[in-house]
């Protein structure tokens, strides 16, 4: 049987148009700093609500956001800390940066759902 492939949005057989799959919310623990951060950020309303909704988790001295959100709510949450690395003229402190490249693994880490 010959294989057969499909450009999107092209009819089947059935008349029927192919749909991507909607993202599925991916769950993840996002540091304290990053979170304290983008509460005073200028966010879209679905990261206002991602964060609202998020679950704090204490971890020793500090804590934890467990937040659950489609991936490109992630995505754009991780570009709207960029100014805690230091790239756009800010004061960089050291364990903001680090919290910042944590949250960036856990984005772009294989399997995250990201």
């Amino acid at each position: 049987m010959p294989h057969c492939t499909r450009q999107p949005g092209e009819r089947t057989d059935a008349g029927h148009e192919d749909i991507p799959a909607p993202e599925l919310p991916a769950t993840l623990d996002m540091p304290g700093k990053v979170a304290d951060f983008l509460r005073t950020a200028d966010l879209d309303p679905a990261e206002r609500a991602a964060l609202d909704q998020g679950v704090i988790v204490r971890r020793g001295q500090g804590h934890t956001l467990r937040v659950s959100a489609i991936p490109s709510v992630h995505r754009g949450l991780l570009v709207r800390c960029q100014p805690l690395d230091g790239t756009q003229g800010a004061p960089v402190v050291p364990a903001q940066r680090k919290a910042r490249r944590e949250y960036e693994n856990r984005v772009n880490a294989p399997g995250s759902g990201v």
